[in-house]
C-alpha cells in the first residue's frame, strides 16, 4: 500500500527485520533507504548484535537521507540493564532538497509500520544523535 503523501510503499522485509530486532534482538540496528524507482522503502543495512554505535553512525551516508532504528542498551541509575528502540530520521544538511522532501513526507507512514518504536530522533548532523543524546532520551 503506497503512502498517499509521497507514493512510497514499505517493503515487507522492513517490517520483518524490525520484528527480528524487537523480539529476537538479532540486529543492533537497521538502516532503511527509499528506492525512488521502485517507490518503496527497503532495508539497506543490518547491524550485527555485536556491532555498536560507531558501526551504526558509519553506515549512514554523509550526504543522503535515511531512516534507521537502533536498539540502544543502557543501565538505569539503579544499574538495571534496559534497552530502548530509537527511530532516527537522518536528513543531513548536505543532502539534496528533493531527497529531504521525499523522506520527510514518507516518515510518519513508515514509522507507523514499525510497531514498537519507543523514541524518535531527527538528525541533520552527527551531533544531533550522539551517544549523549541517546542516553538522555532513553531514561
Amino acid at each position: 500500500m503506497a503512502n498517499a503523501a509521497s507514493g512510497m510503499a514499505v517493503h515487507d522485509d522492513c517490517k520483518l527485520r524490525f520484528l527480528e530486532l524487537k523480539t529476537k534482538r538479532t540486529h543492533r540496528f537497521i538502516v532503511f533507504k527509499i528506492e525512488e524507482q521502485q517507490k518503496q522503502v527497503v532495508v539497506e543495512k543490518l547491524g550485527e548484535p555485536a556491532q555498536g554505535y560507531d558501526d551504526f553512525t558509519a553506515s549512514l551516508p554523509a550526504d543522503e537521507c535515511r531512516y534507521a532504528v537502533y536498539d540502544f542498551d543502557f543501565l538505569t541509575e539503579g544499574n538495571v540493564p534496559k534497552s530502548r528502540i530509537f527511530f532516527i530520521a537522518w536528513s543531513p544538511d548536505t543532502s539534496r532538497v528533493r531527497n529531504k522532501m521525499i523522506y520527510a513526507s514518507s516518515k510518519d507512514r513508515f514509522k507507523r509500520e514499525l510497531d514498537g518504536i519507543q523514541i524518535e530522533l531527527q538528525a541533520t548532523d552527527p551531533t544531533e544523535m550522539g551517544l549523549d543524546v541517546f542516553k538522555s532520551r532513553a531514561n
